[in-house]
């Protein structure tokens, strides 16, 4: 077995729907970041099938937590979604990434964009008392195809409860209708207004900061959007106010 992997257990595989599905796994990589991916990896073929997985869990917990979906054609995924409890699994000795608060300036808000799986490591950075200390707001943005696919509500409404005057959760669902959620894109919503008007936060140079995180093509638009409001790219180099993460 190469060096990069531990092993690890399965502790619990939750389906969310017929293709999205959280890994809980218990093993021992160190210490990482709130918003950082880890590996999860099986053995195929006689080889180690790795990919990148971003930590839904918060540090202070002792498991690891895994969002993902089933992709059809997937090498791995699929056979991920089919473990159960008391499995094997293999998982990266490192963490890794930049989109964590250690990497973000100061401001009165941080927004939170995300599509899909892209949830993840929001989740797990609203966990930590981090946030909460250091920004007025915190704006959880979840857009998804259908009703069904806005996972992880119980600790959705827990964060709500924990940080009532805080805390805003706006979803989307752009494939059917309902009563509580924004329809379309993300990105067309910053354009025309109606993701403020949800939350009642302004986006605004200087005042704001903004997480992106999921599909690429939202993650680009968005970025767009965000740019011709005054909004830069964070860099280590030149500090600005739009982080990023594609998810493939």
């Amino acid at each position: 077995m190469s060096s990069n992997w531990i092993d690890a257990k399965v502790i619990e595989n939750t389906h969310w729907t017929d293709t999205l599905y959280s890994l809980k796994v218990e093993g021992d990589i160190g210490d990482y970041e709130a918003g950082q991916f880890g590996r999860l990896g099986l053995m195929v073929d006689d080889e180690i099938i790795g990919r990148p997985y971003s930590f839904v869990s918060a540090p202070h917990e002792d498991f690891y937590e895994f969002y993902s979906i089933d992709v059809e054609e997937g090498l791995l995924s699929p056979r991920l979604g089919e473990l159960k409890a008391g499995d094997h699994i293999y998982l990266g000795k490192k963490a890794n990434g930049f989109l964590v608060l250690s990497e973000i300036p100061d401001a009165d808000d941080l927004w939170m964009l995300s599509t899909g799986t892209g949830i993840g490591p929001f989740l797990s950075i609203l966990k930590t008392e981090l946030p909460w200390q250091r920004f007025k707001k915190c704006i959880l943005v979840h857009a998804v195809r259908t009703a069904s696919e806005l996972t992880y509500q119980p600790l959705i409404n827990n964060l709500s409860a924990q940080h009532p005057s805080q805390f805003e959760y706006v979803p989307f669902v752009s494939r059917e209708k309902t009563q509580h959620a924004l329809p379309g894109r993300i990105p067309a919503a910053i354009k025309n207004g109606t993701l403020e008007d949800r939350a009642g936060v302004k986006i605004a140079d200087g005042k704001s900061q903004v997480m992106l995180c999921g599909n690429p093509d939202m993650v680009k638009d968005a970025r767009e959007m965000l740019e011709q409001r005054g909004l830069t790219k964070n860099l280590r180099r030149t500090p600005g106010s739009i982080s990023t993460e594609n998810y493939w």
